[in-house]
């Protein structure tokens, strides 16, 4: 069974920052990409960062400059090192990890439980 642990989450004051990790576990084949996800109260889930196999990195526009993602692969392990954080950055953050057990296979999405960053004025 395939599975997505994160950590990292807390309670940070403006300007601070926090490392979220999310380690991937079971059967996983080859990962094609790793992500975080967020979702505010009432709001929509929104793409946060994204780092492919070949270690190409994509950011939303409001975190860049001041979130990082990067991924060990002998760990199955990806990393949002986020920097300079603001109150709008408060939100369940989620990790994703599309991955497939063959090229001829279909690609399999997963999520992590998530993880809850509260920054505070």
């Amino acid at each position: 069974q395939v599975q997505l642990v994160e950590s990292g989450g807390g309670l940070v004051q403006a300007g601070g920052s926090l490392r979220l990790s999310c380690a991937a576990s079971g059967s996983i084949g080859s990962i094609n990409r790793m992500g975080w996800y967020r979702q505010a109260p009432g709001k929509q889930r929104e793409l946060v960062a994204t780092i492919t196999s070949g270690d190409n990195t994509d950011y939303t526009d409001s975190v860049k400059g001041r979130f990082t993602i990067s991924r060990d692969n002998s760990k199955n392990t990806v990393y949002l090192q986020m920097n300079n954080l603001k109150t709008e950055d408060t939100a369940v953050y989620y990790c994703n990890m599309r991955h497939q057990y063959s090229s001829r296979s279909p690609e399999y999405n997963r999520w992590g439980q998530g993880t809850q960053v509260t920054v505070s004025s």
